[in-house]
């Protein structure tokens, strides 16, 4: 049975909360008046709920939606793993009386990795979104002010070369085929382990590419016409275990060799990628290979340049950040492909106006988001100031637009924009995603801005408080 809260307190609750009452930092007061919100634990509810038919009024008793909700959110504030996750709750009171488990078992971390991944994009989207509200109706953010800007959020990969991913593809496989081994013996295609052949034409080439003369370049070359040998074998012998899965000549558990099916199914296309791509580059010199592939694992990895010097190249996805009043981020995207920026700016107004019900008064962006077009589409929907400066200064009338006070004022508050993406990558972790795959990256990068947004909540409301009611001199 799924709760949103819990339904029965304890004695050692009450004491928890009497032994901690001048324990909690400021904003945690206000962030857990927040999470008090009937519609944020109704999203968790109803989303547990589907787990199977009826677990929301009949079962043993699972962790109430209110508990998973505030110990995912603190996860994401200090940047935890599940598993220190688990820990930190479990010793300290302050954590167990803002999760509301007070003096029950904390979940470990294995259950709140599984809880966690039944929430997808769609229900983080909806918990933002209402984190949002709850922004508005506290007048923390009114839309006035509207800023953004992109970032790149890393996968959680190795540095990619054509040597690594073919080795990880000759790895994956042949352990896959392994177990099928086990499982089904001798029958049909007799595996033949070349992975200790791989790892050494991978070390090979990693001790050629240091050689920078011809001599060096041609035995790396050499190396790696040996390594794409053993990784297409390797990927051919996998073929043929799935085919004899298939086929009924390898025969055992069904349930561990049809998941080893599909597993050989799912990579053996990702390995002839990189085979190909690797003999385009390699044997051909051509680096622009169609449906390049950056990892085995992460496959929706992207090459992204940002001009920066000392990471000139970034391996994830281009992740858009919108902010209004007091650092409250009103909209994230994870864009499938990267665009180009000056593409966004509609979108972001759009989206602006559906939150808050009309455009913001100001809107500020850095010379990536200008063009013509979206200045004039921004004053046809409302905005009276926009300040995105142009690199084109040639014109005298755009040149004296740029020097107004107003325009100034509004870049130096656009900065604040480049402090939050610093503060969500140092803080909540969206420097790189640990969740794996499209729908986890868009996860990772929900919660961290949730949890962002309710730590400023909690900020903004302790600093009003404060100044309502000062404290008595002394």
């Amino acid at each position: 049975m799924i709760a949103a809260r819990r339904l029965q307190r304890n004695f050692a609750d009450g004491f928890i909360a009497e032994a901690v009452e001048d324990l909690w930092e400021p904003w945690m007061r206000h962030a857990d008046k927040a999470l008090e919100d009937d519609a944020l634990l109704l999203i968790i509810q109803e989303e547990l709920a589907k787990r199977c038919k009826k677990s929301k009024t009949r079962g043993r008793k699972a962790t109430p939606a209110e508990v998973v909700l505030r110990m995912l959110l603190l996860k994401h504030v200090r940047d935890w793993s599940y598993e220190v996750l688990s820990r930190e709750v479990r010793a300290n009171l302050v954590y167990r009386e803002f999760t509301r488990i007070g003096g029950g078992k904390v979940p470990d971390d294995r259950t709140m990795g599984n809880l966690a991944r039944q929430l997808g994009p769609e229900v983080i989207e909806k918990l933002h979104r209402r984190m949002v509200e709850i922004a508005q109706e506290n007048k923390i953010a009114t839309g006035r002010k509207m800023r953004v800007d992109t970032t790149v959020v890393e996968t959680d990969i190795h540095y990619p070369t054509d040597s690594s991913l073919l080795g990880d593809g000759v790895r994956v496989l042949t352990r896959i085929m392994k177990k099928v081994t086990v499982v089904a013996g001798k029958a049909g295609t007799q595996m033949r382990d070349r992975s200790r052949a791989a790892k050494l034409k991978v070390l090979a080439i990693a001790r050629a590419s240091r050689n920078k003369t011809e001599q060096g370049r041609q035995k790396m070359k050499n190396a790696y016409v040996q390594l794409l040998e053993v990784a297409s074998r390797v990927a051919g012998q996998a073929g043929k275990f799935s085919r004899e899965i298939a086929g009924g000549v390898k025969r055992g558990n069904l349930a561990v060799l049809n998941k080893a099916k599909k597993q050989l199914d799912e990579m053996i296309p990702r390995v002839q990628q990189v085979l190909r791509q690797t003999r385009e580059r390699v044997l051909r010199g051509n680096t622009k290979a169609e449906g390049k592939l950056l990892s085995i694992f992460e496959t929706h990895t992207e090459v992204i340049r940002k001009g920066k010097a000392h990471k000139p190249n970034e391996f994830g996805k281009l992740v858009l950040i919108q902010e209004a009043e007091n650092q409250i981020v009103t909209h994230y995207q994870v864009c499938e492909q990267r665009p180009a920026d000056s593409t966004l700016l509609e979108g972001c107004l759009e989206q602006h106006v559906e939150q808050f019900g009309r455009a913001p008064e100001h809107v500020a962006a850095d010379p990536g988001f200008f063009s013509a077009a979206n200045e004039s589409k921004a004053h046809q929907m409302g905005v009276k100031r926009v300040s995105i400066p142009s690199h084109d200064t040639r014109s005298a009338t755009r040149k004296q637009r740029q020097k107004q006070r107003w325009f100034k004022e509004l870049q130096k508050w656009r900065t604040g924009c480049e402090g939050r993406i610093s503060v969500l990558k140092r803080r909540h972790g969206l420097r790189r995603s640990l969740y794996r795959g499209s729908n986890g990256i868009q996860r990772w990068v929900g919660l961290g801005v949730i949890a962002d947004n309710l730590l400023n909540i909690g900020r903004t409301m302790n600093k009003r408080t404060a100044r309502r009611h000062p404290p008595l001199p002394l």
